[in-house]
């Protein structure tokens, strides 16, 4: 889909915004709003002066919405709440919060009619008589994508704080609201139809994932041959295994099963050495080594019991992972360990490969998390994997398995990853066209939305 250019431009002024349409003025932002309203966060609900406080928490960047899925209410005095409410049509700015890969100054859209005023980490910004809301939230998003936030946002104490007075001075164009609004109209069109093909990938991914998980959880616990002879396993969460496998605790199966070093790291890390794994290295069956982490090596020999050998399988033993598998590849032969429980087969009955699959299937996560401790921190205990009871096929039919398991997840990832990519160029469009449209690169005065799409108005007349 092409659009036509306006017929004539000028110089905005402004490095970064380029040329604008010749009848577009520029400004600072600060006189599109009348003015910039913190918020308040209260005290404990009480019963009597309770509102809802809308934080950053609610926002729905994606699509510059609030959303209220978890709403929070506060108490606060009628006379505090009274010039901090927000109504449909305001626009809510962070000004603290923020984090290492999102810039603090995202803008959104309250488009609800409840009684709510902003928490202390929001601000709230009305727009004057003269704009149209939504063209405004979409022009603050293209000035939120390029980053024009950053040279007022101040960090402070690991959290950043936006400087809105200074932000507020920046020049932007701005058509005559009745173009403000056709814009407006055209994007709401549009990214809906671009929201809507990203959502299609999501399902996606999640199909996949789920497919992924289903495929492979079979296949470690049923085999690959669905002709085969069935028994009952005696195993809870197992259910029927294959007549001629055998099941057994984990301890019969391996030579080693203990943890890594668990304690305080600050004294044993060095900058370079013995590569120490810890729980945010494991994920989805590997080791994910990222050279953040060494041990020297004399440290490393003193706690030799962990040091990795190929083939060892690890599991998170605390934290918000636990439960989560690795398997230890040839790569990382000699590393050692952190908080990480070490299971080492028994060669010739059971193989690592084939473990850490079995314990990354839905029965063995469902396993290892029956046997968690602590609700707030999770933990898990040598003492209690080495009775968990697994499927065991003979060796040659693990290996068959644990090849078809890698073979599928590798199919499975690809597609997966392909699928992402789409998201993202679908998300590299929308930020592209909205740039485009609220700058004035393209002219869509002309515009019109297919006869087949229904109008808001006209659906909620055929309500």
């Amino acid at each position: 889909m092409t659009f036509p250019a306006y017929p004539a431009y000028k110089d905005s002024g402004v490095e970064w915004l380029g040329e604008v349409p010749q009848h577009w003025p520029v400004y600072s932002l600060k006189r599109t709003v009348d003015g910039c309203v913190n918020g308040l966060w209260g005290d404990e609900p009480d019963g009597e002066n309770d509102i809802a406080v809308i934080r950053v928490a609610d926002f729905e960047r994606s699509f510059s919405t609030v959303g209220l899925d978890k709403l929070t209410y506060r108490s606060i005095a009628p006379k505090e709440r009274q010039s901090r409410r927000i109504k449909s049509g305001d626009l809510l700015i962070e000004k603290s919060g923020g984090g290492e890969k999102t810039l603090v100054g995202c803008v959104v859209l309250f488009t609800h009619e409840f009684d709510a005023i902003t928490s202390n980490f929001v601000a709230r910004m009305r727009p004057l008589a003269e704009f149209d809301s939504q063209f405004l939230c979409y022009a603050f998003g293209n000035l939120y994508h390029g980053r024009v936030n950053y040279p007022s946002v101040k960090q402070v104490t690991g959290i950043q704080n936006l400087d809105a007075e200074s932000y507020l001075q920046e020049r932007f164009c701005f058509p005559a609201r009745a173009e403000q609004t056709q814009i407006a109209r055209f994007l709401d069109h549009e990214t809906a139809r671009i929201d809507a093909l990203i959502e299609e990938q999501q399902r996606l991914i999640e199909l996949l994932k789920e497919k992924r998980q289903a495929v492979i959880s079979h296949a470690v616990t049923k085999g690959l041959d669905p002709t085969v002879p069935m028994k009952d396993s005696g195993v809870e969460w197992l259910g029927e295994v294959p007549a001629h496998w055998g099941t057994n605790a984990l301890n019969k199966l391996t030579v080693k099963i203990t943890n890594g070093y668990v304690g305080p790291t600050r004294d044993i890390l060095v900058e370079s050495g013995v590569p120490y794994v810890q729980a945010t290295h494991i994920k989805r069956g590997i080791v994910n080594f990222d050279d953040a982490y060494f041990v020297t090596p004399e440290w490393s020999v003193r706690m030799s019991k962990s040091i990795l050998q190929e083939g060892d399988v690890l599991i998170v033993q605390t934290g918000a992972g636990t439960g989560d598998v690795g398997v230890v590849s040839s790569r990382e032969v000699g590393y050692n360990c952190h908080a990480l429980i070490i299971l080492q087969t028994e060669k010739n009955i059971l193989s690592g490969v084939f473990l850490g699959q079995v314990l990354q299937s839905r029965f063995g996560q469902s396993v290892l998390y029956s046997i968690r401790t602590g609700g707030m921190h999770p933990h898990l205990n040598c003492g209690e994997v080495k009775f968990v009871k697994i499927p065991v096929p003979p060796l040659r039919e693990q290996e068959e398995i644990s090849d078809f398991v890698k073979t599928f997840s590798e199919q499975a990832e690809k597609l997966i990853i392909e699928a992402g990519a789409t998201m993202d160029l679908l998300q590299e469009r929308r930020s592209a066209l909205i740039s485009a449209a609220v700058t004035g690169k393209i002219d869509v005065r002309g515009w019109q939305p297919p006869a087949s799409a229904t109008s808001p108005e006209l659906a909620q007349e055929a309500v």
